[in-house]
């Protein structure tokens, strides 16, 4: 057994979800959002650079030296896969190793918002499910992929770096392409995909203007996309999209975004009160009538009207159901607060030492 694999499974024992091996610091583990100490022995150069190569294929090690970056996904069998991320930094080499479940939990299991399976059902377009690093985005995808797998006969392409949740063929056929070991990137892989006659297309991360480019002509030309984007909310989704590209070209985009847009997933992780776990919080934009108008027409602010004016669709801002979570006694008027839109709705809910300073 690889010795990193030990701290993998002293994490798991502890309830984590990432482990930090950084050189000269001790080993850390994450536990509901709050980082924490493995034991208290740092480790030297010469041991992260063993731990690390040991585990790594011979091909990826040297790019990782030439590149000083690295992601790949490695495997305890019968226990977990880990998205790992080697990396450089000022002490030396580092990685940070991040759970992925063995086992995809349905729509059910997570508690998410039963509109997600009318989002499945989509026949085509562009689907962004968006949040910050460690936000359960790709959970979520694993999840409304598999609800597909098991009600729907599509040919479902996944582009990932790396490979995450593994899906096994059940009503539809499902191809798992790695970019660095099955592509060399993003577009490469969706430039193939679109010749492979797919109904569904997952791209792990829109992370460069050519992937985002290729990802709406894929959704206008029929196919189904689900992509993830590092955004809060829907019109910081809209907003980031056509950033991308520059302006003499975002007039096109925001076309081809109006003509494609079917749906946007926000998710945050929210602290539970007991401080014991976590709990999702969405704010969930679906297509209607008026959304490609005011998206051609860079009327981004008007999204917020859009959603609140819709939510018999299923439609919730994020600041409304963190509103509710805090009413049912779910998370703390803290935390509700850090994780808002717009603070000043919350800021009356705070204890009044903690007000005073927001």
């Amino acid at each position: 057994m690889p010795a990193l694999d030990a701290y993998l499974k002293e994490m798991l024992s502890r309830k984590g979800s990432d482990l930090h091996i950084i050189t000269g610091m001790p080993p850390r583990i994450r536990v509901y959002g709050k980082l924490e100490n493995l034991n208290d022995q740092p480790l030297d150069a010469a041991t992260v650079e063993a731990l690390l190569q040991e585990i790594c294929p011979p091909d990826r090690w040297q790019v990782y030296l030439r590149n000083h970056d690295l992601d790949f996904a490695h495997e305890i069998r019968g226990l977990a896969r880990f998205r790992s991320n080697f990396l450089f930094n000022f002490f030396g080499m580092g990685a940070v190793f991040r759970q992925i479940p063995t086992k995809i939990l349905t729509i059910e299991d997570l508690k998410l918002p039963p509109v997600l399976k009318e989002i499945c059902h989509i026949p085509s377009g562009l689907v962004c499910v968006t949040g910050p690093t460690g936000s359960g985005k790709s959970t979520t995808l694993a999840a409304m992929i598999d609800y597909i797998n098991s009600t729907e006969a599509k040919h479902i392409i996944t582009i990932e770096d790396p490979i995450e949740f593994v899906h096994h063929d059940k009503k539809s056929t499902i191809i798992h392409r790695e970019v660095g070991i099955h592509s060399e990137s993003f577009a490469r892989a969706l430039q193939g995909a679109m010749k492979s006659d797919p109904d569904i297309v997952l791209i792990g991360e829109m992370r460069d203007l050519e992937t985002i480019r290729l990802a709406l002509t894929c959704a206008t030309m029929g196919m189904l996309v689900f992509a993830t984007l590092h955004t809060n909310n829907a019109p910081k989704t809209v907003d980031r999209i056509i950033d991308a590209f520059p302006a003499d070209q975002q007039s096109q985009i925001r076309t081809m975004l109006a003509e494609s847009i079917q749906a946007i997933v926000s998710q945050l992780l929210c602290r539970t009160a007991d401080d014991k776990g976590r709990v999702a919080s969405h704010e969930i934009l679906l297509w209607t009538e008026g959304l490609p108008n005011t998206i051609r027409e860079g009327q981004i602010s008007n999204i917020r009207s859009i959603i609140e004016g819709n939510r018999s669709m299923g439609m919730c801002s994020m600041d409304s159901v963190l509103m509710k979570l805090y009413e049912q006694e779910r998370i703390t008027a803290f935390e509700a607060y850090m994780k808002a839109s717009d603070k000043k709705v919350f800021v009356d809910l705070l204890p009044k030492e903690e007000r005073a300073s927001h």
